[in-house]
């Protein structure tokens, strides 16, 4: 392993340490916000799972694709989304305004 990735590889674990301890403190920040994502996403996994791919980086059909969510309904959420301020951008390539952690949802085991 080159100089590079090897520092690419520790600044990444001490990114990822760093959020793990701030998580609490994002979480109260973030609470209303939160809240709001919850009751939007309901029990859907597919919501769910759609939700921690708006990073910003993916279209909303590499969205459906990789969730297998319905266009109506992935349509109609990413709007909720916008409306409550819950997106940063136009919504083409959603990205989640707030910081979740990728088990966000977890317990959330039904779907539409």
């Amino acid at each position: 392993m080159d100089d590079q990735s090897e520092l690419l590889k520790s600044v990444n674990e001490i990114r990822d340490l760093i959020r793990l301890m701030a998580e609490p403190a994002i979480a109260a920040r973030d609470k209303k916000f939160r809240d709001e994502l919850r009751k939007l996403v309901g029990s859907s996994k597919r919501k769910a799972s759609s939700i921690l791919l708006m990073d910003g980086s993916r279209t909303q059909t590499e969205i459906r694709n990789e969730t297998a969510i319905n266009q109506g309904d992935l349509s109609t959420l990413v709007k909720r989304l916008s409306e409550r301020k819950l997106l940063s951008g136009d919504g083409k390539k959603p990205k989640l305004a707030i910081s979740i952690p990728s088990n966000f949802f977890e317990g959330d085991d039904t779907d539409d």
